[in-house]
């Protein structure tokens, strides 16, 4: 499926124009935009440049297998960028829910409410055109990806895959008729603040409950089956969790080659029970300590060595849990927070002091209660908003 489907004209105000991106420098600038949008702001955390022209590549994302995205640009009187927005369509989205909600996303615009209202004009006005009803965000393109408004946690550098954005970007989709969909938190973990014995004991009543359990790591010369293993729990394990989408094969596939770089096999764990994988975690170096040192996302010729260099001088010393899987049958049992002890304990003994596990959905009592048991603490918290389209 094509990424761009039939562009609607320019959309104009008194100050700004927008406009679809329809050439191969347009989406060049529309991806440059970020880097200097936020050039001055201390706790912006380049993206690479070249995971960014992936992500909007329909050759080279799984996500055009089903997904359209239509990129627009916003440019003042004299023609300088201003803004940005994606009006995105999800076809997994639909599929499931069947909602005619679609989606926002790459949301980025000056403190102007003039243009950003122009900018989520014109994506509004192309979901509609695509017989879309609603439209939340931000998704960038999907909630499996870097999504979600950054609404509190603003004087400090997010975590590997996580957003950040400017604090202002709340006001403005409020003002424009949006409204808060669904809270979810970032908990940070530091090995100063633990307190394990609580959990310790929970874990151990779990094991003597469950005689058949066993814990792994992850084998990497069966890298894309454990990959496709931990897929199926995933996809199981969400399914009723607030907006999940399901990912497909190749989208899994591409998320796992990506994560693979960077992975740390003793910190990926699968628990089995007489032998059956029933629930799964992943725990990454948060490299985004080492990226912001990177100028301009740019890896060539000198962010590469710089990348390294940071990384093997300890300037990586966080770790970020992203997935956490439990199947259906065994929610309840307290698999969770024993994979959770597992990556405290041994992510301390690997000398990373820190890790933060997010996002964690504001409905999701169990393993907040889990964290909270651990002194682990809410540090950033982000938001995904949410507009009917005939409002």
């Amino acid at each position: 499926m094509p990424d761009v489907a039939t562009a609607p004209a320019p959309t104009a105000s008194t100050s700004v124009t927008v406009r679809p991106v329809a050439s191969g420098s347009d989406r060049k600038r529309f991806i440059d935009f970020v880097y200097d949008h936020y050039a001055d702001d201390p706790h912006f955390v380049p993206p690479l440049r070249m995971d960014q022209q992936k992500v909007l590549n329909p050759k080279k994302n799984p996500f055009f297998e089903h997904g359209q995205i239509q990129l627009f640009l916003a440019e003042d009187a004299q023609g300088k960028l201003v803004g940005r927005i994606a009006g995105i369509v999800n076809g997994m989205h639909l599929q499931k829910y069947d909602d005619a909600t679609g989606f926002f996303g790459f949301f980025e615009s000056i403190e102007d409410y003039g243009v950003a209202e122009a900018l989520l004009d014109a994506a509004a006005g192309w979901l509609r055109d695509q017989g879309m009803q609603a439209v939340r965000g931000p998704a960038n393109p999907t909630l499996n990806d870097t999504s979600g408004l950054l609404v509190d946690g603003f004087d400090r550098e997010p975590s590997i895959l996580m957003a950040y954005n400017k604090p202002y970007y709340e006001g403005f989709l409020l003002r424009y008729g949006f409204e808060r969909a669904m809270t979810m938190f970032a908990y940070y973990v530091h090995k100063k603040y633990l307190d394990t014995a609580k959990l310790e004991r929970g874990t151990e009543i779990v094991r003597r409950r469950n005689p058949g359990l066993t814990l792994r790591t992850m084998d990497m010369s069966r890298f894309m089956d454990e990959a496709m293993i931990a897929k199926d729990i995933y996809n199981e394990a969400w399914s009723e969790n607030w907006g999940h989408v399901p990912m497909t094969d190749h989208e899994f596939e591409h998320l796992a080659k990506d994560l693979k770089q960077v992975i740390e096999p003793d910190l990926v764990y699968f628990l089995e029970m007489d032998g059956e994988p029933v629930a799964f975690s992943v725990t990454i170096p948060n490299l985004n300590q080492a990226l912001k040192h990177v100028s301009g996302g740019r890896l060539f010729p000198l962010g590469l060595p710089t990348l390294l260099a940071r990384a093997k001088l300890g300037g990586v010393y966080e770790t970020r849990m992203p997935l956490l899987g439990v199947r259906k049958d065994y929610h309840g049992r307290g698999f969770d927070s024993l994979m959770v002890l597992e990556t405290i304990q041994r992510g301390k003994a690997k000398g990373y002091e820190a890790c933060e596990m997010s996002w964690v959905l504001e409905s999701n009592k169990r393993l907040i209660n889990a964290l909270d048991a651990v002194g682990a603490v809410v540090d950033k918290t982000y938001a995904l908003f949410e507009k009917r389209l005939d409002a």
